[in-house]
């Protein structure tokens, strides 16, 4: 690999003048062309990472994640990646497998990296974060969750939950179940639920049941024929897609139909949901959106701007076949 040195030696320059030239510094005009034709020659690319950690002012981001396999997690990552790139910064992505211990590690970590900002997709914030937050001096983004003392971006899952509750009602189900996760993600499992439990407040003959399962999709196949034996619902709203898509296999290995004979809704808007069969009815949030959206204001956080404690990103619901009237 080419080095500064070697770019140095072949110019006939100082090392110094090299890095000067590649940190924006002042050069003569004959010796900046020297530089550039070397670089042309011998194609030398600059560590931006190892640039950022020797600048005065950082230009990594770094991005901690829960899990990797989530269509929710890579496009929200695409939208950072993408607008931080137009930032001209970089984001360095850390996976923390969904251990808290290890998110909160990752804080420190990326602290003592010289990231300029973090950006973390979080399940739910402790007191440890908070700590972590405090110590680590550097500008905090949450993307997904919401704190009171922390600047945040949610998407709108209370009234996308109420949206949604809405919708079912007004298609004459009356008899329903909702299969939501752990509490303990406050925006997946309490916030769409509170809004979904208020829209069924809006009707008073309604049979209502909810249950609770992981978000992986074999755990809503494996769960879901006992609710269709226990409650027979008319429809079920699921808290994400992911589970939906768990449903539609559950019912069809029991020889239902959908939705003739069970209705079935999700979260999330997943790009799958569009080529099932049926097409899934869906509330739509928008990841890669409020993934440029959270880059741009760890920007205006690092270069000291002003943005708004919270941010909400847009939802929409889709409807498709997998949601008939009753």
């Amino acid at each position: 690999m080419t080095t500064i040195a070697d770019i140095a030696r072949i110019a006939g320059v100082a090392k110094s003048t090299v890095s000067r030239y590649l940190n924006g510094g002042s050069i003569s005009e004959h010796t900046k062309r020297k530089i550039e034709e070397v670089i042309l020659e011998t194609g030398y690319t600059p560590n931006t990472f190892a640039q950022s950690l020797k600048a005065k002012k950082p230009n990594i981001i770094g991005t901690i994640v829960p899990r990797l396999d989530s269509y929710a997690t890579s496009r929200t990552l695409i939208g950072i990646d993408e607008r931080l790139r137009e930032l001209h910064f970089q984001m360095l992505v850390s996976n923390t497998s969904q251990d808290l211990e290890r998110e909160i590690e990752n804080i420190y970590t990326l602290s003592k990296q010289k990231v300029a900002g973090i950006i973390l997709l979080a399940t739910k914030i402790t007191e440890d974060h908070l700590k972590a937050f405090q110590e680590v001096q550097i500008p905090v983004m949450l993307v997904g969750q919401q704190h009171d003392d922390v600047f945040s971006l949610i998407h709108n899952d209370y009234e996308a939950g109420f949206e949604m509750g809405k919708l079912i009602l007004e298609k004459g189900h009356r008899r329903i179940a909702f299969l939501g996760v752990t509490e303990e993600d406050i925006a997946v499992g309490v916030k769409r639920k509170e809004g979904f439990i208020h829209a069924m407040q809006t009707q008073s003959d309604c049979e209502i049941q909810y249950y609770q399962t992981s978000f992986k999709i074999t755990d809503a196949l494996n769960q879901v024929p006992s609710i269709i034996e226990e409650f027979n619902p008319s429809v079920l709203v699921c808290a994400t897609d992911n589970l939906a898509i768990g449903a539609l296999k559950a019912a069809y290995l029991k020889g239902l139909k959908v939705p003739a004979d069970l209705s079935i809704s999700g979260f999330g808007g997943y790009e799958v949901t569009e080529m099932l069969n049926p097409g899934l009815t869906t509330a739509k949030f928008f990841y890669k959106e409020a993934g440029e959206i959270a880059a741009q204001n760890i920007v205006r956080l690092v270069n000291g701007e002003d943005i708004p404690k919270l941010t909400i990103s847009k939802y929409k619901i889709i409807e498709r076949e997998s949601v008939d009237n009753k």
